[in-house]
């Protein structure tokens, strides 16, 4: 057996088998060694048309299953392609391995063609573990610490593997002074705090009269825990947005997303507590949290360094989310004064009747509202949905209901544009059975969208359930930096950085064999929804929309104010703006009308 076949098999012992990859000479005897894998019906190899979407495909993947996920590259360029995604993995703490190829070691420091110093390259997003794998034996050691410091750190790993190292034959480590014997065995940690620091914690939120839960992505599997509380203390639960099928929001003390593409119910919620619970978050902006002293705070995260990160809490619990609320439960007292919880649901159901409105308010030619209002109605069971970065996000943050059961994720700390559609790739590949819906801006499907529909291409034919969605939103506008500029710098668009060109996403679609669905009447979306999801294969859903719809935030600030009449006289698209806002505003005051 040689080092490259040795890799893959002590991969399969720790439980991967599945890879995301483009191969290269720097990872020749590796590719190689892998092909033996897949003959054998050991392995799954994803082929990606570039490296930055095998890392973006293992981070979504180790998001989805809670497993480590695994890309590889080859040395150089290759290796170079993968950082975009593994910050990805970094910055949301996930688990991933990448596999990097490297020049032969006698060429190492000789300026050799595709020789990149890596240690260097990646010393910062794989922080936590990085190794140049330079002798046969030293390969045993490496894939050992890198998979169980990528689970247990929740965090991205890296072992350059040079290409004449690959096809050496493997040796098992000497018995024998500097030699190291490593092993797969399980780690376990308490996953609970201790008891006294339990009761502290009860004590706060028993003696809470308006408790307020921030449930993020740790607490995604915490559902029936974060519920159960929620009852017991007549509490609001709000979401980070990575944490959006923590709890589903068809409940009606749910508020929704919380944040610059948040909820009105999500702001009252943290402005207007007495009691504030994060569980499983680092939610960064704390200006949508309680003011400082305002409420009595408890945390609990796996994570000791996002404790107290955000807001001065009293009792900080490091823990697993879901056996730290179990333990809770017990020393809770029912709150039997249900006034808080009155008014959440009450401010709740009005905020769905004020996005309803928004959705159907005029817009040319489409209002991209309507378009994820009418497709929330219709996910499927158990459906995952993914989001890029952009305006979209707001629609997705607000306007689809997340039922039980569903997954759902994008890049959240990184805020890579161009990760919605590998991250569908994942969870496709890793729940075929299931309906994938990716929500893209064009701007994100221009960039990396376009490449990745060659991939899903590729292996479609092979999904027990073929229904993977691509939802373009097409206004041919960068839209949140252009409404970032608005609001922020109060500068109308810059055309010559934020207008983007025209491209007829549908008709690609069919160019790959794929079916392609159009869509700019909207009177014909929920139609088209219809359409798209009855399809026997994957989807491109264009839907031409109007950029001039504002993603307008929970809260409006008078300095966010002053900046929007600013930018007008600046803006050549003024007329539109104006309107669209001034119907999206006039729907927020009055949600019982249809614009």
């Amino acid at each position: 057996m040689n080092v490259s076949e040795f890799l893959w098999k002590r991969l399969q012992e720790w439980g991967l088998k599945r890879a995301y990859g483009y191969p290269g000479d720097g990872v020749g005897g590796i590719d190689v060694a892998l092909q033996k894998e897949i003959d054998a019906g050991n392995f799954e190899y994803i082929q990606v048309r570039h490296e930055e979407m095998a890392a973006f495909m293992a981070t979504a993947h180790a998001k989805f299953t809670g497993q480590v996920g695994l890309c590889f590259a080859t040395s150089g360029p290759g290796a170079i392609h993968l950082l975009n995604g593994l910050y990805d993995a970094k910055l949301d703490h996930v688990g991933v391995v990448a596999i990097m190829g490297q020049q032969a070691r006698v060429a190492i420091g000789s300026n050799y063609q595709q020789e990149v110093d890596l240690q260097s390259l990646c010393k910062d997003v794989a922080c936590e573990y990085i190794v140049t794998v330079t002798e046969p034996s030293q390969i045993r050691h490496a894939i050992d610490r890198a998979v169980r410091i990528a689970r247990d750190k929740h965090a991205p790993t890296v072992i350059i593997v040079p290409n004449d190292l690959q096809l050496l034959p493997y040796s098992e480590p000497l018995m024998a002074h500097g030699f190291t014997h490593t092993g797969i065995g399980r780690t376990t940690v308490s996953k609970v705090p201790e008891d006294e620091a339990l009761r502290a914690a009860a004590e706060i939120l028993n003696s809470g009269k308006k408790v307020a839960i921030l449930a993020g992505a740790g607490a995604l599997d915490a559902t029936d825990e974060l519920v159960d509380i929620a009852e017991i203390l007549g509490a609001g639960i709000a979401k980070a947005l990575l944490g959006k099928a923590a709890v589903p929001d068809d409940l009606p003390f749910v508020t929704g997303s919380i944040g610059l593409l948040g909820t009105k119910p999500s702001w009252d919620l943290m402005k207007e507590c007495d009691t504030f619970l994060m569980v499983g978050s680092a939610f960064p902006y704390s200006e949508f949290l309680p003011k400082p002293g305002q409420a009595r705070g408890v945390q609990i995260d796996i994570n000791s360094a996002n404790l107290s990160l955000r807001y001065p809490m009293e009792v900080n619990l490091q823990g697993d989310s879901a056996a730290t609320l179990q333990a809770l439960v017990p020393l809770l007292r029912r709150n039997h004064n249900r006034s808080w919880r009155v008014r959440i649901e009450k401010e709740v159901a009005k905020w769905w009747k004020v996005l309803e409105t928004r959705a159907m308010a005029r817009a040319q030619p489409l209002n991209p509202q309507r378009v994820f209002w009418e497709l929330s109605s219709r996910l499927p069971e158990n459906a995952i949905i993914t989001a890029d970065s952009g305006s979209v996000a707001n629609w997705y943050a607000r306007d689809l209901k997340i039922r039980r059961g569903m997954k759902a994720s994008l890049s959240g700390g990184l805020a890579s544009l161009g990760a919605g559609t590998p991250y569908a790739v994942a969870g496709k590949m890793a729940f075929p059975e299931r309906t994938v819906i990716a929500c893209m801006g064009d701007g994100a499907m221009q960039m990396n969208g376009l490449n990745v529909m060659i991939t899903i291409s590729k292996y479609w034919k092979q999904w027990s359930n073929p229904k993977l969605i691509v939802l373009v939103l097409n206004n041919q506008d960068l839209n949140q930096v252009t409404w970032e500029e608005r609001i922020q710098l109060g500068k109308g668009k810059t055309e010559s950085t934020q207008s983007i060109p025209d491209f007829p996403y549908h008709k690609y679609a069919e160019l790959l064999g794929l079916k392609g669905i159009y869509v700019d009447d909207p009177e014909k979306v929920a139609a088209a929804w219809e359409k798209t999801l009855d399809a026997d294969r994957p989807v491109i859903l264009e839907a031409r929309t109007d950029p001039n719809v504002p993603p307008l935030p929970p809260h409006i600030t008078l300095q966010q104010a002053k900046a929007f009449l600013s930018s007008l006289p600046t803006d050549t698209e003024r007329s539109s703006v104006i309107s669209r806002s001034a119907k999206q505003i006039f729907a927020s005051i009055m949600p019982a009308r249809k614009s």
